[in-house]
């Protein structure tokens, strides 16, 4: 049973707008057993859509594309899916008729072109029955054709809803695959698949992935089967191997974030936290505190961008900055105890550094990052090299100041630095 995915719009081929719907389209429909065969990318342009989708109604069962559905003068799939499948246009009145209705709840006044999305294909079936959403299938010989919107919140809506479901009411998949993501930092892609270049040879009835989401590389493990028992087996056995290999390099599973580990991690101990940033301008903070019930673990944080600050704020000595730098491990580390006193935690985490892409010297190139951790009456304090441009920087800082307090309450050495 083949399934295909065509994403439409000229923003996507240019390069001006990043595709998300077929990512989303793709992972939701394997997470059904549905294996997608064939992904396109086209723009708005007749002759190239037509080829693609009278290419796709004969070799693919369930066909989804994306794109082109709104009311504007460039939104031309509905028209171009007309002419090439031979099916006119026809004005559907009760789509039109919510589209009036949606249009006065939400407050502009009606255009002639929104009439335009409610002329639909001969014979195509309309999704959202409420007409929230444009959206319309269409059964082409042994193909049913699925058009969605390209916004991907609607897109999404659309799939979760009214997609998957009538899929599946037309086809039963043999073996339902299950999914699990392995989170993990300081090792680079090229060190992972070389580690795990011998586990497919053992592990036969599971597929590996590996896929970049900097500064992390996430590790998807896929398995196949018709007995929950036997999935759950393979998974175990899987896992069991992976953090033999990679041990605390992975510092979470699935969906969780490291934010969300360490504030776990904090809540349970009932440990308290406090943070002076200097090159990361507040984005530890933010990313601590984007955790619900945060409050119970974060007391403060503080941003100490200028020399004066990190003085006044934080009682660095005027003399330890006039001798080694801001950017130093002299600092960062009565940074890390000047916020630990001055908010009363348990933990007082600093860092300072170069983010770019000004300010790099010769012994201190841009990139060049301390990290400070001040807890149980000790003072941990490390460099780093950090490559990329500014955000880059500023986002892996990030993440090695909270996999430093991660590692530190499993008891795990810290990332070796410079």
């Amino acid at each position: 049973m083949l399934t295909e995915i065509i994403i439409i719009g000229n923003e996507l081929i240019s390069g001006r707008k990043r595709d998300l719907n077929a990512w989303y389209a793709s992972g939701c429909l394997l997470s059904h057993g549905l294996e997608v065969s064939e992904i396109t990318t086209v723009g708005d342009n007749y002759d190239t859509l037509s080829s693609v989708l009278r290419a796709a109604v004969k070799r693919s069962n369930f066909i989804i594309a994306a794109g082109g559905l709104g009311p504007t003068e460039d939104d031309l799939t509905t028209e171009i899916a007309s002419k090439a499948l031979d099916r006119p246009l026809s004005l559907d009145q009760t789509v039109l008729d919510h589209i009036k209705d949606n249009t006065k709840k939400l407050g502009p006044s009606w255009s002639p072109s929104l009439e335009k999305m409610a002329r639909l294909p001969r014979g195509a079936r309309i999704l959202d029955p409420k007409g929230e959403m444009c959206g319309f299938s269409l059964s082409e010989g042994d193909s049913v054709l699925y058009f969605l919107p390209g916004v991907p919140e609607q897109m999404r809506e659309l799939m979760n809803r009214f997609v998957i479901p009538d899929i599946l009411q037309r086809y039963t998949p043999a073996n339902i695959p299950q999914h699990r993501i392995f989170k993990v930092y300081g090792l680079s892609e090229s060190y992972i698949a070389e580690t795990f270049k011998d586990l497919s040879d053992e592990l036969k009835r599971v597929r590996y992935g590996f896929y970049p989401s900097f500064p992390e590389n996430h590790i998807t493990i896929t398995v196949q089967g018709k007995k929950h028992e036997e999935i759950e087996r393979e998974f175990n056995r899987a896992e069991e191997k992976i953090r033999n290999l990679l041990g605390p390099y992975i510092f979470a599973s699935d969906d969780k974030s490291m934010e969300a580990i360490v504030g776990g991690l904090l809540k349970e101990r009932k440990l308290t936290i406090s943070v002076a940033e200097s090159c990361t301008g507040g984005l530890i903070g933010h990313r601590l505190t984007s955790i619900s019930g945060s409050s119970l673990y974060f007391e403060r944080g503080l941003i100490v961008y200028s020399d004066q600050s990190k003085v006044e704020m934080l009682g660095v000595k005027q003399k330890t900055i006039d001798s080694y730098g801001a950017v130093s491990d002299q600092t960062v580390r009565e940074m890390a105890e000047g916020i630990k006193k001055t908010a009363k935690t348990d933990m007082g985490l600093a860092v300072t550094g170069i983010a770019g892409p000004l300010g790099g010297t010769e012994n201190k190139p841009v990139g060049t990052v301390f990290i400070g951790l001040s807890v149980d009456g000790e003072i941990f304090s490390g460099q780093y090299r950090f490559s990329g441009e500014r955000d880059k920087v500023k986002l892996n800082t990030s993440e090695m100041a909270l996999d430093w307090v991660r590692r530190y309450l499993n008891g795990y050495p810290f990332i070796p630095g410079i």
